[in-house]
């Protein structure tokens, strides 16, 4: 199952016009990503939004990590980089970060001894269950904008967890590319709360078509 997770300005956007980090989530989108990662085994990351961010987000909250541990799980889900070109900067902050790393690429593109363990990525289908096999049923998708494209025009992505931020940025750069081809159908509301700092959580499940 895959949930992507975005916090995104009422505009619909996840950066600046200028493009960069826009830093949108509050103490409120804070909790319900630590969440969306506590109920994961692995998150999906693309090599972009890795150069951009430095890293990856960690669970703190003391009441998840108790909970993962109680139930016999590490105390991060896996991070797996997306990645094509795998040019990755060394003084990433992710390096270091008390987490399993993973790649995700075609089999042409160079090998990058960092990673704990690497994938192939010819088709998502084959990858997902090469990832469900490795345990990791429960993914969440961190973006950015190009991964979130791919997997929804596919229909891979069951849920979509949107935290909405009280700006208003403008610019080319939202959520889904404007040229993005994405499977038609319908969305169910399974859950909206507001959050602190004026936030607004909305999680929708995919409606399956009947046979």
């Amino acid at each position: 199952m895959l949930r992507l997770v975005l916090a995104v300005s009422l505009d619909g956007r996840l950066a600046p016009p200028q493009g960069g980090a826009a830093h949108l989530g509050g103490v409120g989108d804070r909790q319900v990503l630590e969440e969306a990662l506590a109920w994961a085994d692995g998150c999906l990351i693309g090599a972009e939004t890795l150069r951009c961010h430095g890293s990856t987000c960690l669970i703190r909250a003391p009441h998840l990590l108790a909970e993962r541990a109680a139930s016999g799980r590490v105390e991060q889900p896996v991070a797996v980089v997306v990645s094509r070109s795998n040019d990755f900067s060394p003084d990433l902050h992710f390096w270091q970060q008390p987490l399993q790393r993973w790649l995700l690429t075609p089999k042409r593109s160079p090998l990058v001894p960092a990673f704990d363990r690497r994938l192939d990525l010819e088709s998502w289908g084959v990858a997902l269950a090469a990832l469900a096999d490795q345990g990791l049923e429960r993914l969440v998708v961190l973006g950015g904008a190009a991964l979130a494209a791919s997997l929804l025009a596919e229909g891979w992505i069951d849920e979509l967890q949107l935290t909405l931020c009280p700006r208003l940025l403008g610019g080319p750069h939202a959520w889904l590319p404007l040229e993005a081809a994405v499977q038609a159908g319908e969305w169910c509301l399974q859950e909206h709360r507001r959050l602190e700092g004026e936030e607004l959580l909305l999680r929708y499940r995919r409606v399956l078509a009947n046979p």
